[in-house]
């Protein structure tokens, strides 16, 4: 005979230990409801360790209600209430309930003092232990039980687990390694929602041109990248970026992708790279004259130290076609104005996003219109609720998809307990 399965019953039920999960259920127990974590790691918080390269960009300081459309995009307007109940400056106060100290860094972003992930990943683990949530780790759900247009029953490959209201956080696909592998994506879809395609957000960048190779590790603040399809600027971004061994990344670089991979589908991407954005091509060129003056008896490949970072130089002169031996003196205006459209539009040709395994997040996912904005409840299953990244939401590089998380996870939190007796 079959062995009988563990029976367990609860208020609430979390399928997801990440961001929102754990605030989802935090929230749902401080109302007193009885509510337990199914998690298909050994541990919760898997992917916030590595957020903010391990140090966890909880939240960001500038996002507010006022400005939640200019993060978000017009989608932002689907969380002006679930803003209202749970905001940054509420993110703050429950950080520093905890006994985390925070801190504020450039861009507005906010980190815990420490710069250690793990310290809040730990004090929340052990609040959630404080108020009674049960957890269920290395828990992989085989099935669910509907019936009415209501979940009845979650079924593992040893437990039935039932509950009044359940709240689904499984993320997206992003950082796979971690767990965010899109299965609530066909749970949802199996419950009857559609789900808006998921593509990878906030990645890097691949890059055909063999040269931007040569630059892996160059660092470029202040600069100014530009999107181009069909000889047509469709996006643009100004601050800090990074060569890879692959092609290209860092702050801005993640900002433009989910554009980028919008476009790809469409046909070519080129990326230009405005060096000097602060001087307009006149200015620069005169800039250049002073320094080929000043350098007018050095070989070109010597005379460039006050315009680039030293490991640009040798890139920059190859793809000139400028003689690197020739005397600066001997230089034409037609190369000098060769070098000129290097500084201020050097191509990039693209070739894809790197993709998932390096997303920080992902867009797309269950669809808005099937969610009341105001509790996160699913218009489809009448006791079940949605939040984090498993919804078709996401925002910019700098703590915005984390609050997102948090603000989704209160909300959900909250209206699940509501009526339960």
């Amino acid at each position: 005979m079959p062995r009988q399965k563990e029976q367990h019953s609860f208020d609430v039920v979390v399928i997801g230990g990440g961001a929102s999960g754990m605030m989802a259920s935090f929230c749902a127990a401080k109302q007193g409801a009885k509510v337990a974590i199914i998690e298909k790691n050994e541990e919760l918080g898997k992917k916030m360790s590595i957020t903010g390269k391990g140090r966890c960009n909880i939240t960001q300081e500038n996002l507010t209600l006022e400005n939640l459309t200019e993060s978000f995009g017009k989608k932002g307007r689907f969380l002006l209430s679930s803003f209202k109940k749970f905001d940054v400056f509420k993110t703050k106060k429950f950080f520093e309930d905890l006994g985390i100290k925070l801190k504020i860094e450039r861009g507005g972003r906010i980190f815990p003092e420490s710069d250690k992930a793990e310290e809040i990943i730990e004090k929340i683990r052990t609040s959630l232990t404080k108020n009674g949530i049960v957890f269920f780790r290395k828990a992989k759900i085989k099935d669910f039980e509907i019936k009415d247009n209501q979940i009845k029953k979650i079924i593992t490959a040893k437990k039935e687990i039932t509950a009044k209201k359940f709240i689904l956080c499984t993320g997206g696909k992003s950082y796979p390694i971690t767990g965010s592998t899109g299965d609530g994506y066909q749970w949802a879809k199996n419950f009857g929602h559609t789900i808006i395609k998921p593509i990878p957000a906030l990645t890097p960048i691949k890059i055909i041109n063999k040269w931007s190779k040569k630059l892996q590790g160059v660092s470029l603040k202040n600069v100014n990248l530009s999107v181009f399809q069909n000889n047509k600027k469709q996006a643009e971004k100004f601050g800090e970026m990074l060569f890879t061994h692959y092609g290209i990344s860092g702050p801005i670089v993640l900002e433009i992708s989910k554009k980028v991979g919008e476009l790809l589908k469409k046909g070519t991407v080129k990326i230009l790279i405005d060096l000097k954005p602060a001087l307009d091509f006149k200015e620069l060129d005169q800039r250049i004259l002073r320094d080929f003056e000043k350098y007018s008896a050095k070989k070109f490949a010597n005379s460039l130290d006050d315009l680039l970072p030293q490991k640009m130089i040798p890139v920059i002169v190859e793809i000139s076609n400028i003689d690197p031996d020739k005397k600066v003196a001997e230089i034409s205006k037609t190369e000098r104005k060769t070098l000129l459209y290097l500084f201020k539009e050097l191509t990039l040709n693209v070739e894809d996003l790197v993709g998932f395994d390096n997303a920080i997040v992902t867009s797309g996912g269950i669809s808005l219109s099937e969610i009341d904005q105001k509790t996160m409840q699913s218009k489809i299953i009448k006791n079940l609720y949605f939040a984090g990244e498993i919804i078709d939401l996401d925002g910019p590089t700098g703590g915005y998809n984390l609050q997102l998380c948090w603000t989704t996870g209160y909300t959900a939190g909250l209206h699940s307990t509501l009526n339960l007796r």
